[in-house]
């Protein structure tokens, strides 16, 4: 049996309202529902650039294991320390070093004839990693590179 709480505090039934004790009132139930409903909103909008990129990659490979780096503009995709990367050779020298996270919401970072796109909202960058439209969000977070030419050894920061 459930008892019902009248709708007036001056009809109420005393052991009713004492089982109550502890219940939330009504509207301390909807603010703390608004406020929820607000927090997971905030959370959805995303944490900014690079939520989810590491910020260090700390890693050397060897060029010679990527044939797509054999030639300039050749662009490879590697897992290097758990971080998702696209290596992309810039001369003969020099090399970057690209996050394939999206800094818009985490989405993956695919190459394409022009450069690079999120599958995720589309947002499009250029070969080097600087956004260029689609989806607004900041560019590609790039790592510091160094090469060895000879010992064809790319160091990653």
């Amino acid at each position: 049996m459930s008892q019902s709480i009248p709708a007036t505090t001056s009809q109420a039934n005393p052991d009713a309202l004492a089982a109550c004790e502890g219940c939330l009132s009504r509207r301390a139930f909807v603010s703390q529902a608004v406020l929820a409903a607000a927090a997971a909103a905030l959370a959805a909008c995303g944490g900014g650039a690079d939520a989810t990129a590491p910020s260090t990659i700390g890693a050397t490979i060897r060029v010679s294991d990527y044939p797509a780096l054999a030639n300039v503009g050749g662009v490879a995709l590697a897992s290097v320390n758990g971080a998702s990367l696209a290596i992309v050779r810039t001369s003969t020298t020099q090399f970057l070093a690209l996050s394939r996270v999206c800094p818009h919401e985490a989405g993956r970072i695919d190459p394409v004839s022009s450069g690079f796109l999120c599958q995720k909202h589309g947002a499009r960058f250029d070969a080097t990693g600087t956004w260029t439209g689609g989806q607004r969000t900041s560019s590609m977070r790039a790592y510091p590179t160094s090469y060895d030419a000879s010992t064809g050894v790319l160091s990653i920061g």
